[in-house]
């Protein structure tokens, strides 16, 4: 096969495709090379998916945790400086990575 990949990767790539394709052979010994390789597929997909919701359920989290320590950073700062009760007017990214201005609360 030509790639413009490093050859390396490319070798990796192609053992662990071949790895799944004996995974999928134990599992459906009968089956033809295109059934295989269509196991094989929905095999590496479902890793992908799971890898990438993975991250993704990561990113959030942090998100939150930030938003958390900037809120009680505020909440610090505030006490100490009677002129930050009127809120800091720079925008902040909730969890999903969008940025929302920040609005002062009075009561």
């Amino acid at each position: 096969m030509r790639s413009s990949l490093e050859q390396t990767y490319v070798t990796e790539l192609a053992a662990y495709v071949d790895e799944k394709m004996r995974l999928a052979m134990r599992e459906c010994p009968q089956g033809d090379s295109l059934k295989i390789a269509v196991l094989a597929a929905l095999n590496i997909a479902d890793e992908f998916f799971r890898a990438r919701d993975d991250v993704r359920s990561g990113h959030d989290s942090l998100a939150h945790r930030a938003g958390e320590l900037e809120r009680m950073l505020d909440l610090a700062l505030g006490s100490a400086d009677p002129a930050a009760d009127a809120g800091p007017s720079r925008p902040f990214a909730d969890a999903q990575g969008r940025e929302e201005p920040r609005t002062a609360v009075h009561g």
